[in-house]
C-alpha cells in the first residue's frame, strides 16, 4: 500500500530534520577534543613548630611551606593541627604582630592523618573536635591575631597554648589559597 503523497512529505521532511539535529549535536562532540585526566596530585599547605615558651608554642610556616600550591603531597601522612579559640590574653613575653599573631587559645595535633582523607575543611574541623572535643577545629593560616585589642588577623604563624611535637610537620588550612588536601 501506497502512503498518500503529503505523508511521505512529511516523514522525508521529518527524517531531514532529525538527521540534520543529530549532526550538530554529534558533531561538536566529536570535534572535541579529548581531556587528559587531572595528572596533579592534590597537595596540602604544612606547617611546623618554630618556637616554645613557657607553656606556648609557634607553629607556623618554613622555607618547606607552600602557602599558594601545597607543599605536601596529599598522600602523605602527617599529624593535623588543631585549635581551641578560647579568648585567652596574650601571656607576657609575646608581642602579637602580623607574622606571629596570637591565636588566642591551645594548639593539639591528631595522631597521623592521610593527607586525601581530609576531603573538606569540615572533615578536618571534624577530626579535630573527635580526639579533642567540640570546641576544636583545624587550624587556618589566618588565626594569628594582632593590635591592641586582637582586632587584626596576620598570618604565616602564631603563638598559642600548648604542645606539638617538635621537628614534625602538620596539615594546616588556608582559607583563600588552593593549597589544602581537598582543593
Amino acid at each position: 500500500m501506497r502512503k498518500p503523497r503529503h505523508l511521505r512529505k512529511v516523514l522525508r521532511s521529518t527524517a531531514t530534520a532529525v538527521a540534520a539535529a543529530a549532526s550538530l549535536v554529534l558533531l561538536p562532540l566529536a570535534a572535541a577534543p579529548a581531556q587528559a585526566a587531572p595528572s596533579a596530585i592534590a597537595s596540602g599547605m604544612t606547617w611546623t613548630v618554630l618556637a616554645k615558651g613557657d607553656g606556648t608554642v609557634r607553629v607556623g610556616a618554613d622555607a618547606a611551606t607552600d602557602a599558594y600550591n601545597g607543599d605536601t603531597a596529599a598522600t602523605a601522612t602527617l599529624p593535623l593541627l588543631c585549635l581551641r579559640v578560647n579568648g585567652s590574653a596574650v601571656p607576657s613575653g609575646i608581642t602579637p604582630d602580623f607574622y606571629a599573631g596570637w591565636s588566642r587559645g591551645t594548639v593539639a595535633a591528631t595522631p597521623p592523618v592521610l593527607g586525601r582523607t581530609l576531603t573538606s575543611r569540615a572533615v578536618a574541623d571534624a577530626l579535630c573536635a573527635q580526639y579533642y572535643g567540640p570546641e576544636w577545629r583545624m587550624a587556618e593560616f589566618h588565626d594569628g591575631r594582632y593590635g591592641s585589642a586582637l582586632e587584626f588577623s596576620g598570618g604565616w604563624s602564631f603563638w598559642a597554648y600548648g604542645y606539638v611535637p617538635d621537628g614534625s610537620r602538620f596539615w594546616t588550612a588556608i582559607d583563600d589559597q588552593p593549597a589544602n588536601p581537598w582543593n
